[in-house]
């Protein structure tokens, strides 16, 4: 495991108080920022699979394209 110095733990600990200093709602208001940052980067919000799942069916798992968003596609083709 690498070891951190002070320096890196300080600030670590600096960002926690600070966090811990804000109201509800400025924490709301900064999570926000953050999921906004996270998608703009490509993060999904897809779920990840869940083999031990009893409810993971592979042949329902679909490929998530390469440009990281999500597909659709059709499950049932005819009318019921």
């Amino acid at each position: 495991m690498k070891h951190l110095n002070k320096v890196t733990t300080g600030l670590m600990w600096l960002e926690q108080d600070e966090w811990a200093a804000l109201s509800p709602q400025e924490r709301w208001k900064e999570n926000e920022k953050l999921w906004k940052i996270y998608l703009q980067m490509g993060g999904s919000l897809d779920p990840q699979p869940d083999s031990q799942s009893p409810f993971d069916f592979e042949e329902l798992q679909r490929a998530i394209p390469n440009y990281r968003r999500s597909g659709m596609y059709s499950i049932r083709r005819s009318r019921v």
